[in-house]
């Protein structure tokens, strides 16, 4: 299928232009964009939070974004990936406490995660009043606020079921590194959400 191909073969461009990025360039971003996020009323105003963790490379960093969050008092929600019905899955789970973030383990790909033995109990974004924000992750956006992910569409399901789940949907806000910010479109399929606003690592800030 031609769509397909064509996201494989931008997700592979985006890998390698990734690949060569300075762990410097990177941090120098994640520090501007993340002083551009916590400025957004659309985060000051947010009750509760979900955040992706970053990985150690290749994207910008949320450290700064989750000891905000937690320090203010919000609710902070976390992606956990599990199995139900031999389909993985992501459901958005509470971090409790900064301590809980900085003892969290690093999973195949460098992402600190929730452990199976710290799940039972643990608040789920659809058991409470749902989420105010969630900041996602990508491989690459466009102008048209288009999203490209790694592919296993573990946002755009979650979106979709949080959609069955609540008529009002969170503000989705993208954090972007320079070179992830397209001038060409992104290959879309109908079930790919678009998102409401993308923070630039060099202070950009986009808004649908």
């Amino acid at each position: 299928m031609a769509f397909q191909s064509a996201k494989r073969e931008l997700r592979k461009q985006m890998r390698d232009t990734l690949g060569r990025l300075s762990a410097t360039s990177i941090n120098q971003q994640s520090s501007v964009a993340t002083t551009k996020f916590l400025s957004l009323t659309e985060y000051q105003n947010a009750k509760s939070i979900a955040v992706y963790l970053s990985m150690p490379t290749g994207e910008l960093s949320t450290t700064s974004i989750v000891k905000d969050a937690l320090r203010c008092g919000k609710d902070v929600y976390i992606p956990y990936i599990h199995t139900v019905d031999k389909t993985s899955v992501m459901d958005m789970l509470a971090l409790e406490s900064m301590t809980e973030f900085e003892s969290l383990q690093a999973d195949k790909w460098g992402i600190p995660s929730l452990q199976l033995t710290q799940i039972p109990g643990r608040r789920n974004c659809f058991a409470g009043t749902g989420l105010d924000l969630i900041v996602m992750p990508g491989m690459a956006f466009d102008q048209g606020f288009r999203r490209l992910g790694h592919g296993k569409g573990y946002y755009d399901h979650f979106l979709t079921r949080y959609s069955k789940w609540s008529k009002k949907m969170p503000f989705l806000v993208a954090l972007s590194l320079q070179e992830q910010l397209l001038a060409q479109d992104i290959p879309v399929a109908e079930h790919d959400w678009l998102i409401d606003a993308i923070v630039v690592g060099d202070g950009r800030y986009l808004v649908r």
